[in-house]
């Protein structure tokens, strides 16, 4: 497995949660997010996203490490920065510091699946199918075409980054640990939504 650092900065997030050969934009404005990206730019730019819990500063011990594949400053003190996913990680303690953003040790054994090719033959055409009348009846939109472009693995990391579902439903998908047990998940999740869930006040039927 590739090796990469055991301690890393992190950006605590609530409701955002990105997967490995996805990307994510971000605005960034607060001292000490500004920091950490400074930071990671002098140093590998390698930095993790981890989904905040609802109370207090607690997080969940599944995110996932990027690297910052663009980085642009704004005339207003702003950075923008695209995250590109890497690997998934599991939080194993904090590192106590005097900046004024988080550091963790975290480990990369659980999610070594990551980096390796998709061996097994998974058939994705139905959660795909699914996933097109889900988003059609919750009013999200998506350009199909573009998707189509992307491997089996980007396609299922971009549903479930993208569906509009809960937060704790997202972590889930990212505690997957292969692309069959996520793609079965997110079918659970979908199937769950469409025979229901109200969206807007209106019940799906």
């Amino acid at each position: 497995m590739k090796s990469f650092p055991n301690q890393i900065p992190i950006f605590p997030l609530s409701g955002v949660i990105y997967f490995p050969k996805t990307n994510l934009p971000l605005n960034i404005f607060e001292k000490r997010y500004l920091d950490l990206v400074n930071d990671s730019i002098r140093r590998d730019k390698l930095m993790g996203m981890i989904q905040s819990k609802r109370k207090d500063e607690e997080l969940y011990k599944i995110g996932c490490l990027g690297k910052i594949s663009d980085f642009q400053k704004s005339k207003d003190g702003r950075i923008l920065i695209n995250l590109t996913g890497i690997t998934r990680f599991q939080v194993l303690e904090e590192v106590k510091n005097s900046k004024l953003y988080r550091e963790f040790k975290v480990g990369y054994e659980k999610f070594s699946l990551d980096l390796e090719p998709e061996l097994e033959e998974i058939n994705t055409e139905n959660i795909i199918k699914k996933s097109e009348t889900f988003f059609k009846k919750s009013g999200l939109l998506l350009n199909w075409k573009e998707f189509d472009r992307l491997d089996k693995d980007q396609k299922i990391n971009t549903l479930a980054m993208i569906a509009p579902i809960t937060n704790e439903e997202k972590q889930k998908l990212l505690e997957s640990i292969s692309l069959k047990e996520k793609v079965k998940t997110l079918e659970e999740i979908i199937n769950f939504y469409l025979h229901g869930i109200n969206f807007k006040n209106q019940t799906i039927q």
